[in-house]
């Protein structure tokens, strides 16, 4: 993320309503692009060759990058319309649900998308504890893949180092993201290139089918299906201009932006993974360790090209986490100034930054880094989580923006072609958004009940805070719906049913 005019601590201390803007209107499109961009290409493009080639070959991702392409598009034409036809709502990822469907809605999209900004930093620290393992093989029985004791305890004390520098200010963020940008993108260009010139063709058509021609073979429905989570997980930050939307110099700037950023990072990440099969047959694809890029590197390479990948994925994760925790930090003092979240997580410290906030979403991390102790593929499941944990704010953006389009609302002087075409893009997204919602599975949907029904107590003291009223009819009966998933699933979890 190249943003040298991008100051964190100013971001965070600006968080709120649009009456801010004029005071921090500072990012142009170049600024805002490389934020989508950053954002995006994180931790998750370097799992991209193991998690495709275990479940589909070249014909499945294909298709997956051509759904996951589509539907991605779409959102981000949604974002970019919103931009123009909401310009007064900022922090939009949350703010959308909140204002097309209600304050519960709304709460659940903000703690949601809180919560998935947590997994996602979680699963940044077992990666970078099974990627220090890799390179210093000797602390392979030590850190294991991420889920050791020790591993716990290290990560641990890097999450509240973090936390530490991110209450002070955290100015110098736009020196560490432009080494981060650069950490990043220089190897995975190499890897291009390298992988260009190993590439065989013989290879290549031997993962054409994935195993689907084959007897007891998945069906290239089912493969494709397997890939939905990780193309969720890689697209993560689509939203990123939009939700620091407030800074932008040009509101026109934040759309441009999206689709900029969003069709470069698509190029990348499907080059990555379609490269891939050209360099090693499938199942062994499969096999390699995490961070797996560095396995095909080195497949094709030698040694100095995995080392290579492991030392920019390092890099590129830590500046990652504390983009991430920034922007979780920012969307907790958001809502709590909105009245969604209680005030307490509104306040600053004497530097500016939402100090509970902060400690709350490193309290959070912390957690979720105990819990992965006890799945069995700690880094599979905090990226599941993650990208599961994403999908209804991203689902109740889209719904609103088929919403406003019905409606007519903020169609005033726009001609009728315009807004249904843009009518059918947001339609396009909010059932892309739902395919996912499905193809993620009921395990997910159940983790996620038993995070929001529990924290339902938050939205309450808020509403209570605030003399509102807590319920309304349809916030009442999806507050029971969310009870109800969450209860069944405790009882799944404690029959072992549903196995983590």
């Amino acid at each position: 993320m190249t943003t040298t005019d991008i100051r964190p601590a100013d971001s965070i201390e600006g968080a709120g309503r649009a009456s801010t803007t004029s005071r921090t209107a500072t990012l142009g499109l170049p600024a805002l692009t490389a934020m989508v961009v950053g954002s995006m290409v994180g931790a998750g493009v370097f799992q991209l060759p193991s998690r495709f080639a275990g479940e589909t070959g070249v014909y499945g991702a294909l298709i997956a990058w051509g759904i996951a392409g589509l539907g991605m598009l779409a959102l981000a034409f949604v974002f970019q319309k919103l931009a123009l036809r909401k310009p007064t709502l900022d922090n939009g990822v949350y703010v959308y649900a909140r204002e097309g469907f209600g304050a519960y809605p709304g709460f659940l999209s903000a703690f949601g998308f809180w919560a998935s900004a947590c997994a996602g930093n979680a699963f940044y620290w077992v990666l970078i504890m099974t990627t220090v393992s890799q390179l210093f093989p000797g602390l392979e029985p030590a850190l294991g893949e991420g889920n050791t004791w020790l591993a716990f305890g290290l990560s641990g004390a890097a999450v509240w180092g973090f936390y530490t520098l991110i209450r002070r200010g955290v100015k110098e963020a736009a020196v560490v993201n432009l080494v981060v940008t650069i950490a990043k993108i220089v190897p995975l260009v190499l890897f291009l290139v390298l992988v260009v010139f190993a590439f065989d063709w013989n290879v290549f058509t031997g993962n054409l089918t994935g195993g689907y021609d084959l007897p007891g073979g998945d069906s290239l429905f089912s493969q494709v299906q397997g890939t939905m989570l990780i193309t969720v997980f890689v697209f993560l930050g689509i939203e990123g201009a939009s939700v620091y939307s407030r800074y932008a110099t040009k509101r026109r700037d934040v759309g441009r932006a999206t689709v900029l950023g969003f069709t470069s990072v698509l190029a990348l990440f499907a080059s990555i993974s379609i490269l891939s099969f050209g360099i090693l047959p499938r199942a062994e694809i499969a096999e390699l360790q995490q961070p797996s890029i560095g396995g095909v590197l080195e497949s094709a390479v030698g040694p100095w090209g995995g080392t290579l990948i492991r030392i920019g994925l390092i890099v590129s994760v830590l500046g990652a986490y504390l983009a991430w925790q920034l922007l979780a930090a920012d969307v907790v003092y958001a809502a709590a100034e909105d009245g969604d979240l209680p005030r307490y997580f509104a306040r600053k410290n004497r530097r500016g930054a939402p100090q509970n906030a902060v400690l709350w979403t490193s309290v959070f991390v912390t957690l979720i880094l105990f819990a992965v102790q006890f799945v069995d593929n700690a880094l599979d499941f905090t990226l599941d989580l993650t990208a599961a944990l994403s999908l209804a704010p991203f689902a109740l953006a889209a719904a609103y923006a088929v919403k406003i389009a019905v409606r007519r609302d903020g169609y005033d002087g726009v001609p009728r072609g315009t807004r249904r075409l843009e009518l059918a893009i947001a339609g396009v997204a909010t059932v892309y958004t739902v395919f996912l919602l499905w193809a993620a599975g009921y395990v997910f949907l159940f983790l996620a009940c038993l995070l929001l029904a529990p924290a339902t107590v938050l939205y309450v003291v808020a509403r209570r805070e605030r003399r509102n009223r807590v319920f309304t009819g349809p916030a009442l009966a999806t507050f029971l719906t969310v009870l109800a998933c969450g209860v069944v699933g405790v009882v799944l979890l404690a029959t072992g049913a549903i196995h983590l």
